[in-house]
């Protein structure tokens, strides 16, 4: 098992790393939305190339860290979606929502 992280790694980028599920969701909301409201950029980028597995844990989250994003007056892109991610989000008609980084 890979420890769940959410971590700045420069100016407006945040990278999301580790197992999305239910025991790692919560922490990683509260530490996110924490990064989101104190960054000073207007555009982030939500990093998810670290991201080793993901559940509808890790799509909730990218919706919450947007609407966060969206709340504090800025804007966020999502970068390197996992395919089993994507999957998901294809399947619950939420790939628009997502702003992903080509």
């Amino acid at each position: 098992m890979s420890d769940a992280a959410i971590r700045q790694e420069a100016d407006g980028v945040l990278q999301l790393a580790g197992v999305l599920d239910f025991r790692s969701g919560p922490l990683l909301r509260t530490e996110g939305e924490r990064l989101i409201r104190a960054a000073k950029p207007a555009a982030l980028v939500l990093d998810c190339s670290a991201v080793v597995h993901s559940s509808s844990v890790g799509l909730s989250l990218l919706l919450a860290f947007m609407r966060v994003a969206q709340s504090a007056g800025k804007t966020m892109t999502v970068r390197a979606l996992p395919i089993e991610m994507h999957q998901i989000a294809q399947v619950s008609g939420l790939t628009e929502l997502l702003l992903l980084d080509a």
